[in-house]
C-alpha cells in the first residue's frame, strides 16, 4: 500500500498539481487570445476560461503579458524540435527552406485549429511578436543552419546570413498571420510562395557558386 501522507508523495502531488494549473492557464491564454485579441484580454478573461481561484493564478503569473510569453517560450520550444527533423532532411538550401517553411506554417495551423473552427475573426501564432530567449536560440540555429547549408553548396561567402535569416523568419512570421486569416487555411500555397521568394530574391543579389 502506497503512503500518501509520506513527503515524497505529498511532494509529488503537489508538483503535479502545480503542472496542471500551469497547464491550465496556459491552455486558458490560448483560446482567449486567439477568441478576442490580446489588447482586449484580461486576467479576468484568463481566469474564467479555467475553474481556478484568481489567487490560484496570481501563484503562477503576474499579468496577462508573463502569460502571452510563456505561451511564446512553450510554442517556440515546440517548433524548435521540429527543425531537428527539417535539419536532418535538408540537402540544398532549396530543401531546407521548403521543409522549414513547410514545419512551421503546419506547426501554426495546427496550433489554431480550435479557434479557426470556432470562426474566430483573425488567428495569429500566440507570442508571435515576442522576442523571448527561446525565439533567439531558433533564429541562431537557423542561421547556423543556413551557413552551413550555403558552404556546403559552395555559395559564395558575399551572402549575408544575417539578413539572410531575419528574411527567412520575417517573411514566415508576416505570411503566418495572413495564412491563417485565410479560409481555407492553405499551408502549402504559402510554403510554395514563400520559398519562391526568398530563392528569387537570393538570386537577383547574386548568391551563386
Amino acid at each position: 500500500m502506497v503512503d500518501t501522507t509520506s513527503p515524497a508523495t505529498v511532494s509529488g502531488k503537489r508538483a503535479s498539481t502545480k503542472a496542471a494549473n500551469r497547464r491550465a492557464i496556459l491552455q486558458a491564454g490560448r483560446q482567449v487570445f486567439a477568441r478576442i485579441g490580446y489588447e482586449a484580454t484580461t486576467v479576468r478573461d484568463i481566469i474564467r476560461e479555467t475553474q481556478l481561484a484568481s489567487g490560484t493564478f496570481y501563484n503562477y503569473f503576474k499579468s496577462k503579458e508573463e502569460v502571452f510569453h510563456a505561451i511564446a517560450e512553450d510554442s517556440t520550444h515546440r517548433f524548435r524540435d521540429r527543425l531537428v527533423d527539417v535539419r536532418a532532411r535538408a540537402e540544398s538550401l532549396e530543401d531546407y527552406m521548403e521543409h522549414a517553411y513547410r514545419a512551421y506554417f503546419g506547426f501554426i495551423s495546427r496550433e489554431n485549429e480550435e479557434a479557426i473552427a470556432s470562426g474566430a475573426p483573425h488567428i495569429a501564432l500566440i507570442g508571435v511578436r515576442v522576442d523571448t530567449p527561446e525565439m533567439q536560440a531558433v533564429a541562431q540555429e537557423i542561421r547556423a543552419d543556413l551557413e552551413h547549408i550555403l558552404a556546403k553548396q559552395g555559395i559564395k561567402p558575399s551572402v549575408d546570413t544575417e539578413y539572410l535569416t531575419a528574411a527567412a523568419i520575417g517573411i514566415a512570421r508576416e505570411m503566418g498571420d495572413y495564412m491563417l486569416k485565410r479560409r481555407p487555411v492553405d499551408v502549402e500555397g504559402a510554403t510554395r510562395f514563400a520559398c519562391t521568394l526568398l530563392l528569387s530574391g537570393l538570386e537577383a543579389l547574386g548568391a551563386q557558386r
